[in-house]
């Protein structure tokens, strides 16, 4: 019996659109109708795109007519409700921007629409990209695909449980701590974040500037990597993007599934990204992989980074007071939100009745923090210390590099814990991110894949592989490796076990 269309990669898909072999329109109608049979219960989606089927019969008329097309043409995607959709409501989880349609496009979307994707719809997420479980989410959290009564991760859950219950084959993603990395670890997904500017941020709405990055979700790391051609480049509305010429990453992929042998790869283990209070089932799933990487001919080395015990404590500074300053912007005057306070008052009132309705309770707890970090008398002894620690930060990531090709950790400390266990403890919730904020600190590339099931609970486990920065290709072509090794070891991939939903 030939698989359904909705269990397809992009790249399968691609394939059978180029070929003939199916329509966008049906690959399109395929995905639609796997939202409409399951995403009550995983509410990975917050808003359906009513034009996704006349993009689909514009594709396949274009491709009728003979035009030639990208590789990637008339295949669905989702995107991370963090970034702005000409069209479409874009309200970043917020009651403060619900109903808000952007005038423009986020350059990344414009890229895909330019490429002849089919924007599928907005994903939900952690109000502002604000939590590691997607349960801060003004209308409500998401489900893993896994086990429904577990959180698929955070900020960017919503995305991350899309791929994994078939609902899309691929999507976007943005990571300013992890929120790429963390939900792909516990939903069986691959996650990247990409170097610092190599993604345009533009009509992305800003958490905090000097952390936040866009990049793809998929099933596969050649999926991801077909994404990441498509919306990287230069974007001169982005003054933090680089002006780079970028390889191809698909064919970074592509030349990973065909290496049979690492001999001369040296990959580093973080020693202190390798913590022993991590679950047991995650640490023995990680060091299996570690041994997998070395029968396969990889140098195995230790490195150190001594300064990645600080990395969580100057994240929650460095976050906070750039979230402050960002979120300013919603005011009540201009865009968004307004509630007028009974009897009237002045714009301060207006102000602050609207912040108090249209911010949830995590955006106040950051917002009230960062303000804190920036105000007289504290700048120098919270905001400035944490950038000291955050060179610190980038100089062990330098050392390590001249020991190491790439960098290797597990990508969440546990598996997907239960909805509502870590609601009332923002510190255990803020740990989750624990391996993968360094990376944002310094500004590197990174990617989550499966690395198998833990034994203890039968959920998802994920390896974060790290290169230096504009190094991204590392990552694709040692991710396309690992992901062959890991297939060959378990005789499936990880999402073909995922239990089917109702």
């Amino acid at each position: 019996m030939a698989a359904a269309l909705n269990t397809l990669t992009a790249a399968e898909l691609s394939d059978k659109l180029a070929s003939g072999d199916v329509s966008s329109v049906e690959v399109t109608q395929a995905h639609l109708d796997r939202i409409a049979a399951v995403d009550a219960d995983v509410h990975a989606f917050l808003h359906l795109n009513e034009n996704a089927l006349d993009t689909a019969a514009n594709v396949d008329a274009k491709r009728k007519a003979g035009e030639k097309l990208g590789p990637l043409a008339g295949v669905p995607i989702a995107i991370k409700d963090v970034l702005c959709t000409l069209g479409m409501p874009s309200t970043a989880g917020s009651r403060i921007l619900e109903g808000w349609v952007p005038p423009y496009d986020a350059t990344v979307v414009a890229r895909l629409r330019a490429a002849n994707l089919v924007l599928l719809g907005k994903t939900n997420m952690d109000e502002f990209a604000m939590g590691s479980s997607t349960e801060f989410s003004a209308y409500g959290a998401t489900h893993n695909p896994w086990d429904l009564d577990r959180i698929p991760g955070g900020s960017g859950g919503g995305s991350a449980a899309a791929v994994a219950a078939f609902e899309t084959p691929i999507a976007l993603g943005s990571d300013t701590g992890g929120s790429i990395r963390q939900p792909a670890a516990v939903t069986g997904s691959v996650g990247v974040k990409p170097t610092y500017g190599g993604v345009s941020r533009y009509g992305a709405i800003a958490l905090a500037s000097s952390l936040d990055q866009v990049g793809p979700v998929s099933r596969t790391v050649l999926d991801a990597a077909l994404v990441h051609d498509i919306i990287g480049g230069h974007d001169p509305r982005d003054s933090t993007s680089l002006t780079d010429k970028w390889p191809s990453f698909a064919e970074a992929a592509r030349a990973g599934a065909q290496q049979e042998s690492l001999k001369g790869l040296r990959i580093g283990v973080v020693k202190e990204l390798d913590a022993p209070g991590f679950q047991a089932g995650v640490s023995q799933r990680f060091h299996e992989t570690l041994t997998l990487l070395a029968d396969a001919g990889a140098e195995i080395v230790e490195v150190g980074a001594p300064n990645f015990e600080y990395a969580v404590a100057a994240y929650y500074l460095i976050l906070p007071a750039e979230a402050s300053s960002n979120l300013a912007k919603f005011d009540s005057v201009r865009f968004g939100l307004r509630v007028n306070p009974v009897g009237g008052g002045t714009v301060e009132d207006v102000m602050a009745a609207t912040r108090e309705q249209g911010f949830g309770p995590e955006v106040k707890r950051r917002i009230i923090l960062g303000t804190y970090a920036l105000s007289a008398g504290y700048y120098d002894a919270y905001y400035g210390s944490a950038q000291k620690v955050r060179t610190l930060i980038q100089r062990d990531f330098s050392a390590a590099f001249s020991q190491a090709d790439v960098l290797v950790s597990p990508a969440a400390p546990t598996t997907a814990f239960r909805l509502g266990e870590k609601l009332e403890d923002p510190l255990a919730m803020y740990l989750n991110d624990v391996t993968t904020i360094p990376a944002n600190l310094a500004g590197i590339p990174g990617m989550s894949l499966p690395m198998g099931l833990a034994p203890e609970d039968g959920l998802p486990t994920g390896i974060q592989i790290m290169a230096p920065a504009r190094a991204d290709d590392r990552l694709y072509k040692l991710g396309a490796t690992l992901e062959r090794l890991l297939v060959d070891k378990w005789g499936h991939t990880l999402l073909s076990q995922a239990p089917a939903l109702s």
